[in-house]
């Protein structure tokens, strides 16, 4: 760890959230840059800007099935009386060569296909016959099926203003424009920005590989039968999830028994894939808690700078934490709390940030604001501890569901904020103003 020599550590120091939080950032840094290719990048952090090579369009162009005609053949065109000129050729998207339209002629086209030489308008094909003599059309007949509609006469019922229905060059974003900029996360609409500009690979930064682990015997996978004392393992598949939401390619290992051996060799090996380790349970003081006696030696233990520091945080709930580095590439480990709620309450303060680091993103944190309590009598909270209800936030309201307990994980799924309650604060009246953090 870069500052946890800075903190006077073990059981008499009580860890602010602040302080802790400040730790854990200023140890993880943001891995090295790797050129991608656009698929492989998606998710992904750019690490310097894209300019645009070539203008989008890169040549004025279509943005109607129609004709492309002059503007002066076709002043004052109307039902009654049409303009008629002459078809010289059609236009289609990804035609090399395009026939030339001179006074009196016109050139079928379609959408996105080159404007013509001599053409400075398009007219939709609903305001003209389509070559066929029987009044409007509704659209083209297939060029395979009639090929005769490339040539002939076609009447126009409507003028055209220049430049009507066609895509200017450059309309789009033009050569020498950033296209998008250091920082930016690529999904969808960016990797297609990037194919559109012709960039096949691009410099980012991977997404962080996340292993995260549950701890203890009485853990049960889904599907299977529980036994007497057992439960279901939730943390792995719930922080899992949130590793994923937060950005980083997240393996799950299912739960580890009550073995302090097993469980040093599950992180070591482990420890080939993964940029981050988060484990939950085991981390307090009873007999079984089994996660300090394992990171105490695991990885090398000649290795300066490794280790794992166990603390006591003044925030509820979530009081016992791990944090350190393990193994010859300093690999980042948070050790968390085994209650569902503590452990995920836990990784959004603390993990997330950390994940969201390593990405190389400025913005680490959830976003937050300001909102009335809506509660029928005054909350309750602990002195010196910063307090983190699950609670519902709308139309700056925030309201509190479930309990204060943090074995309570169902009322979590009802949860789209946490609602801070400060260390100074033993008793928030109805109508207060509160600091709530947004997790959706």
């Amino acid at each position: 760890m870069s500052s946890a020599a800075t903190h006077v550590t073990g059981q008499d120091h009580l860890w602010s959230v602040t302080e802790h939080l400040e730790d854990i950032l200023a140890t993880v840094r943001p891995l090295e840059p790797i050129e991608l290719q656009l698929l492989d990048a998606q998710g992904c952090v750019l690490v310097e800007d894209v300019t645009v090579p070539v203008s989008l369009p890169p040549f004025d162009n279509s943005s109607m099935d129609g004709y492309a005609v002059r503007v002066a053949d076709v002043a004052g065109a109307s039902e009654e009386y049409p303009a008629v000129l002459t078809v010289v050729g059609d236009v289609a998207a990804g035609q090399a060569e395009q026939p030339y339209v001179g006074p009196g002629e016109a050139a079928r086209i379609m959408t996105g296909a080159p404007l013509p030489p001599g053409a400075e308008a398009v007219v939709p094909v609903e305001w003209t016959d389509g070559g066929l003599g029987e009044g409007a059309v509704s659209g083209m007949r297939a060029h395979s099926a009639a090929p005769e509609g490339a040539s002939g006469q076609v009447h126009v019922h409507r003028p055209a203003e220049a430049r009507a229905h066609v895509r200017a060059k450059g309309s789009d974003v033009k050569a020498g424009d950033r296209a998008l900029a250091a920082g930016t996360i690529l999904g969808p609409p960016q990797i297609g920005l990037l194919a559109a500009i012709g960039r096949g690979t691009v410099r980012v930064r991977p997404r962080p590989r996340v292993v995260v682990m549950s701890t203890g015997s009485e853990l049960v996978q889904p599907d299977e039968a529980l036994g007497s004392g057992q439960i279901y393992d939730s943390n792995s598949f719930a922080l899992c999830a949130a590793a994923r939401d937060a950005g980083a390619i997240a393996y799950r290992v299912g739960a580890v028994a009550d073995d302090a051996e097993t469980l040093r060799s599950t992180i070591e090996d482990q420890l080939i894939r993964a940029d981050l380790l988060v484990t939950t349970g085991g981390v307090s003081v009873g007999a079984y808690d089994v996660v300090k006696e394992a990171l105490s030696s695991v990885g090398d233990e000649d290795e300066e700078g490794s280790g794992i520091d166990f603390r006591k945080l003044a925030m509820q709930p979530g009081k016992p934490q791990g944090f350190g580095s393990i193994g010859p590439e300093h690999t980042p480990l948070l050790a968390l709390p085994g209650n569902p709620v503590s452990s995920y309450v836990s990784f959004e303060l603390f993990v997330r940030p950390a994940i969201r680091t390593l990405m190389g993103l400025k913005d680490v944190h959830r976003p937050t604001t300001r909102a009335t309590l809506s509660v029928d009598k005054a909350l309750t909270s602990p002195a010196g501890r910063r307090q983190f209800l699950r609670g519902t936030y709308a139309e700056g309201k925030a309201t509190p569901v479930g309990g204060a307990g943090s074995h309570l994980i169902a009322a979590l799924a009802h949860a789209d904020a946490l609602i801070v309650i400060p260390e100074d604060d033993t008793s928030v009246e109805p109508g207060a103003e509160v600091e709530v953090v947004l997790l959706g």
